[in-house]
């Protein structure tokens, strides 16, 4: 079964509204010429997980791209409405133009304290509406020495899912929190494990289908010159990228490397 390939940028708090019409002016010729011919394997789709401040400015810049690229808040509530002061509806953000929300990302989880039980929550409600919700799950450094990886995102996974049915439409990213912003990258050979292993858990949770037609992400200090080795492995189907998204050079080579 063919999966979907992704290319996602998470922008977490950088860019202005002025800084994201700016990019979007500079990615659109460097994204066209990125793009495989119609007769070769489908191209990635290419997500930015963008500010909530930003969205009209990108919603706006890409009306001038052919082949447009989605939009997608970092974070939601679990609630469509209320008196959630702060929040970010999921109804809001698909009615500002996301199609995708990032939920469960190991900055909200460390730095915001938010259980798996929270990101179950979200998750169920993107589903409702009408959003592709992201889950990233992952483990610290501390873990992976002590063989906990396993353990670790299978729990984040088994929780994380545990309120959406099977025909739910839901992306996977496997971040090694570890990884993150530190320059250090999984291996490919670590990245692939992993990755067959979540694998093994949507099995175990939906069924061998519905686990062949998930999409998984490998997010951990991305960049144009080891994005391509990583994308051969046979269990990793396109990237969450951080700091190489927000230059629209590094992204578009990146997105490249899908293609082949």
């Amino acid at each position: 079964m063919t999966r979907k390939k992704i290319a996602a940028g998470n922008w977490k708090m950088f860019k202005t509204p002025d800084e994201t019409k700016s990019f979007f002016v500079e990615f659109a010729p460097l994204f066209s010429g990125s793009q495989a011919p119609a007769s070769a394997i489908a191209c990635p789709e290419v997500v930015f997980f963008i500010p909530a401040y930003d969205f009209a400015a990108a919603v706006d810049a890409v009306k001038a791209y052919a082949e447009k690229p989605k939009i997608g808040a970092q974070n939601i509530f679990h609630e469509r409405e209320g008196a959630f002061t702060g929040e970010l509806s999921p109804i809001g953000v698909k009615s500002a133009g996301a199609t995708y929300v990032l939920i469960g990302h190991s900055e909200r989880r460390s730095l915001f304290f938010e259980s798996d039980e929270f990101a179950a929550k979200k998750v169920r409600a993107a589903v409702e509406c009408g959003l592709t919700p992201m889950l990233c799950v992952g483990e610290t450094l501390k873990e992976r020495e002590a063989g906990s990886m396993l353990d670790v995102v299978s729990r984040q996974i088994i929780a994380g899912l545990s309120q959406v049915n099977p025909d739910a439409r839901f992306v996977i990213a496997y971040e090694p929190v570890w990884a993150i912003g530190t320059g250090k990258v999984a291996t490919n050979e670590q990245a692939e494990e992993a990755h067959a292993a979540i694998r093994r858990v949507l099995e175990g949770i939906f069924s061998e289908a519905k686990a062949e037609a998930t999409s998984i992400l490998y997010g951990g200090s991305v960049k144009p010159d080891n994005a391509g080795a990583l994308a051969q492995q046979p269990n990793i189907d396109g990237f969450l990228v951080g700091g190489a998204s927000l230059k629209a050079r590094d992204f578009a080579s990146i997105v490249e490397k899908l293609n082949h």
